[in-house]
């Protein structure tokens, strides 16, 4: 019993993009009913919004003595039902159950989830099995497994090299090659698999499945550092879709939390009433995966690589627009999703009739068997 593993923890940050890489890992390992979630808190009132790049130990420590010198009745404790995630916690609650319950598997993705999941394999190394997704950037040995984008290891690229300055070559991670315990993917990790898609399909049957043919969806992110963009590409995705609008069916947009006001009161201006589009106006329930399950096409902006992974795991064409605008790891990201034929350039000319195909991006699925394997040379199984 000591050997199997058939029990999960996330921990995380706070952030959907994040902890939904989290959870699709853990749903493709037949876990998804045997986690608890704990979560990283990071003070955000205030001065605190200015000092997230403070590592989260000292921040937290930071806050408590300003709350105790100026505040201290905004010392409470926090209501929220989601577990704080303490490590020394964590650490002890595994070891003192693993002769019961076996091994705990503990997934972490962000950077303020770093030094919590290194912690508890440091407290519990013989009662863990810590994965950290996205590069935690040093010290990759404090992990028994990292899984990260290939686009992070961008600044290893020759294109990458010559684009950092000589002087901060030594301040740019990461510096080394993957390791053995890091396991590379194209995009994101995502809770889209098949059953999740058949799901969907059934659950917004009735909304989508009369809606003529085809259907594209039109999922809308937001301006990113290194991937700048505002009511210029409003009106540039505005005009290409005016364009190829005669060629669908339906249309059907979606922002998301991230699109700046302006993109999105350009785009509801010129198609709210137009008879084949319709737009999400943000209330639940979010039609996103039955958009995924239903659609014939997507147009993605360019910024939300988490979106267009999970579009790219469906198999159906995805256009992209503002890719032309994105810089550094994320111009590699999008030249990599080109080459494998699973995005196109969305320039307006197209026929959305018109399809193509290409083998589903399953990040997800090959991670997980990664994991199982890791598993495995540890002597450790897993059971579902």
């Amino acid at each position: 019993m000591h050997r199997t593993v058939r029990r999960a923890i996330i921990i995380g940050n706070g952030f959907a993009g994040a902890e939904n890489q989290c959870y699709g890992l853990i749903r493709a390992l037949g876990l998804s009913h045997r986690h608890s979630l704990y979560r990283v808190r990071r003070p955000k009132e205030g001065i605190n919004k200015w000092l997230n790049w403070v590592p989260l130990s000292t921040h937290t420590r930071l806050h408590r003595i300003k709350s105790q010198l100026f505040d201290p009745h905004s010392i409470v404790s926090d209501q929220s039902d989601i577990l704080e995630a303490d490590p020394e916690l964590i650490a002890s609650k595994a070891s003192e159950t693993f002769g019961k319950d076996g091994p705990l598997l503990v997934v972490a993705s962000g950077r303020d989830t770093i030094s919590v999941a290194s912690s508890v394999k440091r407290l519990a190394p013989d009662h863990v099995f810590t994965i950290q997704i996205q590069h935690p950037r040093s010290h990759l040995s404090r992990f028994d497994l990292v899984i990260s984008p290939h686009h992070d290891y961008y600044p290893l690229t020759p294109e990458g090299k010559k684009q950092i300055p000589w002087f901060l070559r030594g301040w740019i991670t990461p510096r080394q090659p993957p390791r053995k315990n890091v396991v590379l993917t194209l995009g994101a990790l995502h809770q889209v698999d098949s059953d999740a898609l058949r799901c969907a399909a059934s659950a917004w049957h009735d909304e989508l499945a009369s809606l003529c043919k085809p259907l594209l969806v039109v999922n809308i992110g937001g301006p990113i550092r290194h991937c700048r963009y505002g009511a210029d590409l409003a009106k540039q995705l505005t005009a290409s879709l005016m364009n190829v609008i005669s060629t669908c069916g339906s249309v059907r947009i979606s922002f998301s939390r991230r699109t700046p006001k302006q993109v999105s009161e350009i785009l509801v201006g010129e198609f709210h009433n137009h008879p084949k589009v319709y737009i999400w106006d943000g209330q639940d329930p979010n039609p996103h995966m039955g958009h995924l399950a239903w659609a014939d096409a997507f147009v993605i902006t360019a910024d939300s690589v988490s979106m267009l992974s999970e579009a790219c795991s469906t198999g159906k064409p995805v256009y992209v627009i503002g890719a032309e605008r994105c810089t550094w790891k994320f111009a590699y990201f999008h030249k990599c999703l080109q080459e494998r034929g699973m995005v196109r350039p969305f320039t307006g000319e197209e026929n959305i009739a018109k399809t193509w195909t290409y083998p589903p991006l399953q990040d997800t699925r090959e991670a997980a068997e990664h994991v199982i394997r890791a598993l495995a040379e540890r002597g450790w199984n897993l059971q579902p």
